[in-house]
């Protein structure tokens, strides 16, 4: 446990945010910026070019922005060779030295085929391009980010993996994306216990109404599976990218969390 206790901001931090251009993302990107002393940058990453400078205006024109937020966008496909690089880079000439927080939000991922089953995945070259993007790259940004900025007095460091329900129980017809979750999260363990200054959450935020839940309630393989997730949609059960961003924020605010440990929205 942390003993720092409760407090009204992160700090003037550098804040990494993956697949922040929709959805929590997104969200996670505007609350962020409410939350962190002026002087701070947040280095946003995502595929889509136009979403991502969108946001950039958004939080440059916002009074976190007028205030001295600096917002950097580097479009990039996080599965492709040497973004991890380009990333840090970027994230390096943002760093001023004043900063006392670096903080690394690992929120891409991808859904992958939920159409099929196990038996039915025979493509080897199909299984390594899903779990290299999802798996490996997400190693490795977390080791080049931890290398770029080693542990210092008077600097805080905090890293968090934007998890799921589906790292611990199993969904049939989602193997792949089960896969990747499980082995993000005992790699967030791992690290936990490897680098004990280092503050280490995953946060599970819970059925979101976006993307990839339209994608779960029409493409997912079991029909049972499938028609629990449309229900979910149907009967209004699905929260907001904002409401759970909120409750995460209020997490890393209070910093009282077990390094490494799977905190669900629900938990809250």
């Amino acid at each position: 446990m942390s003993s720092s206790g409760s407090s009204t901001d992160l700090g003037r931090a550098l804040c990494i945010i993956t697949g922040a251009s929709r959805g929590f993302g997104r969200a996670v990107a505007l609350q962020m910026s409410r939350v962190v002393k002026p002087g701070s940058a947040l280095v946003l990453t995502a595929r889509s070019a136009d979403d991502l400078r969108a946001l950039q205006e958004e939080l440059t024109t916002s009074e976190a922005g007028r205030a001295g937020l600096k917002a950097v966008s580097v479009p990039a496909d996080l599965g492709q060779k040497g973004v991890q690089e380009r990333v840090l880079k970027e994230a390096g000439e943002a760093f001023n030295e004043d900063m006392d927080h670096v903080i690394l939000i690992n929120n891409a991922g991808s859904l992958g085929d939920i159409s099929r089953f196990t038996k039915d995945f025979t493509n080897m070259a199909e299984v390594d391009s899903y779990m290299s993007f999802n798996v490996g790259s997400f190693l490795c940004l977390n080791a080049s980010f931890l290398q770029r900025f080693p542990q210092r007095p008077g600097l805080k460091r905090t890293v968090v993996n934007v998890s799921s329900l589906c790292a611990l129980q199993p969904f049939s017809s989602w193997v792949l994306y089960c896969s990747g979750k499980a082995a993000r999260l005992m790699m967030m363990r791992v690290l936990a216990q490897e680098e004990p200054d280092l503050r280490v959450l995953n946060y599970s935020p819970g059925p979101l109404d976006t993307g990839m839940q339209e994608a779960a309630r029409t493409t997912t393989g079991d029909e049972v599976l499938r028609k629990a997730f449309s229900d979910m949609f149907s009967e209004g059960k699905l929260l907001t990218c904002e409401e759970s961003c909120a409750k995460m924020m209020k997490l890393l605010l209070e910093d009282k969390y077990t390094s490494g440990e799977q905190i669900d929205v629900y938990d809250l």
